[in-house]
């Protein structure tokens, strides 16, 4: 089955057929670093994670960017809000970000570019884009990008210039000509710290924030490549004016194939810092492992809006010992090194579901029938199909035990505690919650056995 999925551009589920044969460029929107990783950056970095990860199963090459973007408005007020060098900051960020995605499984780019290494690269862009009559020098100081010169701006996100116009007016100030044309560079203020600053044909200042990207990919990748991804909260403004300032800049076509996961939601309420919602990584990783966190993002297909709250996240964590279950049980499991036959049986599903638009959803529904199918017959084939198909997820790849007993309290004094709960539970008649607690230790691996004499246990 070939891979289709879902494009943005032209809102259609299509083939999909990389430029160059076998090989597969894409790009994705990385972090703007001036503070923690929060749980939304989670949820786009394992979306093409797992993207990558399957291009790469298919047999393609894959040379995927994420940029990091290492010089903005708020990494400027961060900066001088502590009283540090911008450099120190970002590094500093930089480094805290690779600890946390590394937590989570997640494997690193092929390129991770900083927007502070290419501007040379944005200014020769802006000066073509300017030459081309699509730029203009503000009475600001600031250099703008002429919407209403380039023809076709809105098709990303499937509206016209009127519509997206609509209801706004120019800020005063600004020196635009339009309420929607982008600043490509920003001219240098007096308030600002010198390392925020670069001298250019423009005068002192530092590039704008949809320059940065499109310079970056053209340097790695070329003018046209295959994908471009990243949240749907970029698709306007930003996505759409990389568009705009590429292809005005190039005269080509610069992407063929639009990516964009869905938002993430706390407790059915949109994360934001105001709100009191809001979680870092590291805050989600004192309480969860990054496989289980994993598990739990996947469950939820990548255009979807994913519902972030502790309760999904115990329920995936349940779920994850299910299938580490019907692993622990297998000998001779870590000798088993057989490639996958996709031409056939849940191999054959798990692929039609990976090339159904990444239906990760479908894909799990496969590891859940296998491990079933193990749980049933303990065959040794059937736990290494379940161990491999797993991994292309990033899935099942500790050894069973160590999982089902790390931070679980799996011990035998924690057994006895748990088991203590429910025959309380049973001589209050909670019948729900001794049968709650005896799922509870199944799923870790723990059957229980009542006899007259009482409760012994063994490991299912």
């Amino acid at each position: 089955m070939t891979l289709r999925l879902h494009n943005t551009l032209s809102r259609e589920i299509e083939t999909f057929t990389p430029i160059e044969p076998n090989h597969v460029r894409m790009y994705v929107c990385g972090i703007t670093i001036y503070d923690l990783c929060h749980v939304g950056h989670a949820r786009f970095l394992m979306v093409f994670d797992m993207i990558s990860r399957w291009l790469r199963t298919l047999g393609y090459r894959v040379t995927y960017v994420r940029n990091i973007t290492d010089i903005d408005d708020k990494i400027i007020r961060r900066a001088l809000e502590i009283g540090v060098p911008i450099r120190e900051l970002t590094t500093q960020m930089t480094q805290a970000m690779h600890a946390d995605i590394a937590a989570l499984g997640i494997e690193p780019p092929t390129h991770e570019p900083r927007a502070t290494q290419h501007v040379p690269q944005m200014l020769d862009m802006i000066r073509t884009l300017e030459q081309r009559g699509l730029a203009y020098r503000a009475t600001s100081g600031d250099v703008n990008f002429a919407v209403r010169k380039f023809a076709g701006y809105g098709k990303l996100s499937g509206k016209s210039i009127d519509q997206l116009r609509s209801g706004e007016r120019v800020a005063v100030g600004e020196g635009k000509d339009d309420p929607l044309d982008f600043v490509l560079w920003k001219a240098a203020k007096g308030s600002e710290p010198d390392d925020a600053k670069w001298n250019s044909p423009f005068g002192p200042g530092r590039p704008g924030w949809h320059i940065e990207c499109s310079a970056m990919c053209r340097d790695l990748l070329g003018e046209h490549f295959d994908i471009h991804g990243g949240g749907i909260d970029l698709q306007f403004p930003h996505h759409e004016n990389e568009i705009a300032q590429s292809e005005g800049a190039t005269g080509r076509p610069f992407v063929n194939y639009w990516l964009h996961n869905g938002s993430l939601n706390v407790d059915n309420v949109k994360m934001s810092k105001s709100l009191g919602n809001f979680f870092t990584i590291r805050d989600v990783l004192k309480h969860f492992d990054g496989e289980t966190l994993r598990l739990f993002m996947l469950r939820t297909h990548y255009r979807s809006p994913l519902n972030f709250s502790s309760a999904n996240l115990e329920d995936a964590r349940s779920a994850l010992r299910r299938l580490y279950t019907a692993l622990s049980g297998i000998s001779g499991l870590e000798l088993h090194g057989a490639a996958i036959d996709w031409s056939a049986g849940p191999a054959a599903a798990f692929r039609a579901a990976m090339n159904d638009d990444f239906n990760t959803a479908g894909a799990l529904a496969v590891l859940f029938e296998l491990a079933s199918e193990v749980n049933r017959t303990g065959a040794l084939a059937q736990a290494a199909l379940l161990k491999s198909l797993g991994s292309v997820l990033g899935l099942l790849q500790q050894p069973p035990m160590q999982f089902l007993q790390a931070g679980s309290g799996l011990d035998e004094a924690g057994i006895a505690a748990r088991i203590a709960e429910r025959v309380a539970a049973k001589q209050a008649r909670d019948f729900a919650l001794a049968d709650r607690i005896r799922q509870e230790l199944a799923d870790q691996g723990i059957e229980l056995q009542d006899s007259p004499q009482g409760t012994t246990w063994v490991k299912a």
